[in-house]
């Protein structure tokens, strides 16, 4: 019994396809077929009917092979049917499944009592409706065979042991082909989830190649500029410092060709230290007066990595947008860490909306537990604000 339903459970398995998958109608239909030859297999158990009708044990066995016949391809067809989905089964299975229900039980009434235990059909019947219906009209449909294999038991005069290990055995593997199905959907649905999860993992990918790329980009091409009206204002009285600049311009286009480069493959982290520096020459290269106040705090890996594309982005829109005259980076340490930068250029234009940049700068403060804000001061200048708390953060 337990070599049956395993049969019958890899018909399923190799049948059945969650919905929306990509697989092909010609693969589905390979499927099916392979799942049906795995329940034939486990016909085995009317082995000895078909041999009663193939020696002539039984009355008018003509009759009897073609009612066996058409009973299996019927029972096949129906089982396979109801191990390939989970939704609720359509009018055509249903009347199959009515069709070779009264085949079944005419055959076990008709030769019930003649050589070839043909009583053995209604487990086939309990088997196809259980297959067929989900919970809990498998409970009935199980309940309903159950009864009718007493029923045909006593008809024929069968000994009340042989009937109860009928109906047991029958019990049995509707319970077990429940647990089969049980199983199966929970593995369809453990594939969609999988499905999906790889789905937000590309788009995840996705978002964060854009937002490095724009960080990254944003602010080494903003350099570029910033150097390159340095080389054009001082090319005619000091050829040596526009060839420095000039130099300072390749090695900037190296490193954000670099930057590009590590942000591919993902291993690209950004140091505090290193863009503070960075920041506060780029912004006196555009005239703007740098002030740097840091704490001596060790900041966490974390939020060191995180601080550093806030200095980047906000340097880069200082540089860019605000004409100021003068800029403050300043981090400090209480229960929280702060970065904050200001400037005392025009602010921002009313009803201007956050660029790429502050809302991707914003993402990666939440992925540390952090927040970002920015204020328009009324009297002229811009105020970024990164907080992250300094408790539970590595």
């Amino acid at each position: 019994m337990s070599r049956f339903l395993d049969g019958l459970s890899r018909a399923g398995a190799t049948s059945s396809h969650p919905a929306g998958s990509a697989t092909s109608g010609a693969a589905r239909r390979r499927g099916q077929r392979r799942g049906a030859l795995f329940a034939a297999l486990w016909l085995w158990p009317m082995a000895p009917a078909i041999h009663a009708v193939l020696v002539g044990q039984v009355a008018a066995p003509l009759a009897a092979g073609v009612g066996l016949a058409a009973f299996i391809t019927l029972y096949l067809f129906v089982v396979v049917q109801g191990f390939s989905t989970t939704n609720q089964p359509s009018l055509r299975n249903q009347g199959l499944l009515a069709l070779v229900t009264v085949l079944g039980v005419a055959l076990a009434a008709a030769y019930g009592g003649q050589p070839g235990g043909w009583l053995g059909l209604v487990l086939y019947l309990a088997a196809a409706g259980v297959a067929l219906y989900a919970l809990p009209v498998a409970y009935l449909w199980l309940g309903a065979m159950v009864a009718v294999q007493v029923a045909l038991g006593m008809l024929h005069g069968e000994p009340g042991r042989e009937i109860g290990e009928s109906v047991f055995n029958t019990i049995m593997a509707g319970a077990l082909i429940m647990v089969v199905r049980r199983m199966m959907r929970l593995i369809r649905e453990l594939s969609a989830t999988r499905e999906e999860l790889a789905r937000a993992a590309v788009e995840s990918e996705r978002l964060r190649f854009a937002r490095d790329l724009h960080d990254l980009l944003g602010h080494s091409l903003s350099l570029i500029v910033v150097k390159a009206e340095v080389v054009r204002r001082t090319a005619g009285r000091d050829a040596d410092a526009a060839a420095r600049e000039a130099g300072e311009i390749e090695q900037i286009g190296r490193t954000a060709l670099a930057e590009v480069r590590q942000a591919v493959t993902g291993y690209r982290a950004r140091a505090f230290a290193a863009e503070l520096a960075t920041a506060g020459a780029a912004l006196a290269d555009a005239g703007i007066e740098p002030t740097v106040r840091t704490t001596a705090d060790p900041l966490p890996t974390a939020v060191d990595d995180a601080f550093a594309w806030a200095v980047r982005e906000a340097a880069t829109n200082v540089i860019r947008h605000s004409g100021a005259t003068s800029c403050v980076i300043a981090l400090s340490r209480t229960d929280h860490w702060q970065l904050e930068v200001r400037d005392d250029g025009r602010g921002v234009p009313a009803r201007a909306s956050p660029g790429n940049g502050l809302r991707g700068l914003a993402e990666r403060l939440a992925l540390v537990g952090g927040t970002l804000s920015t204020v328009d001061l009324s009297g002229g200048g811009f105020v970024l604000r990164a907080v992250v708390p300094a408790g539970g953060v590595a």
